[in-house]
């Protein structure tokens, strides 16, 4: 089925191929995952297929992304799309497990890197450490956050900035109000 739902930026097809391959997966790896055809996961990547519901459900389980991350593509005027990302038209991504709450910041997911606002609810926690194959920066805005990286421990405060490196890690938010944090991640994940 050719693309012709006009409320829906092109960019779904590039962001799961940019998610494919953050995860270091082949089309024919990915493809065999879902039980489909490479063409048809092609066709999709390439936005010259609309994938229904349940295949959306299939390939966000696939790439360990949630379904929200793939159905929140709001329609935005031609001259902004792939530029401007407004306030109100974030795209939520991950789940809002231990607290945590992201938007992501960049236009989608075709840069080497992304850009995501995340909001640490007062007293969360992720239960256990983290390791990913990226780099990562981030820069608290407000609250704090005590971070386990690697073997060291940190508390963050606002106008403070870390780096992450492949290292395990672990967050917490020790204190009564939000802590948020701008963060960049390269390749993307989510």
């Amino acid at each position: 089925m050719l693309q012709t739902d006009p409320t829906r930026m092109p960019s779904l097809g590039a962001d799961l191929r940019s998610l494919r391959k953050a995860r270091g997966l082949t089309l024919s790896d990915l493809a065999t995952r879902l039980d489909r055809s490479v063409g048809w996961l092609s066709q999709v990547e390439r936005d010259l297929s609309t994938p229904s519901v349940a295949d959306l459900r299939q390939i966000a389980r696939a790439l360990e992304v949630s379904i929200s991350m793939l159905f929140g593509q709001a329609a935005v005027p031609a001259a902004e799309a792939g530029h401007v990302v407004r306030a109100g038209l974030r795209r939520a991504i991950g789940g809002a497990g231990a607290g945590l709450t992201e938007e992501l910041l960049s236009p989608d997911l075709t840069d080497d890197f992304e850009v995501v606002h995340s909001t640490f609810a007062p007293h969360s926690e992720i239960a256990a450490p983290v390791t990913r194959p990226t780099q990562e920066v981030g820069y608290l805005l407000s609250g704090q956050l005590a971070l386990d990286i690697g073997p060291h421990h940190f508390l963050i405060g606002p106008g403070d900035s870390f780096r992450i490196r492949g290292e395990p890690f672990r967050w917490r938010n020790p204190g009564d109000e939000p802590a948020v944090a701008i963060w960049v991640i390269a390749p993307p994940v989510y």
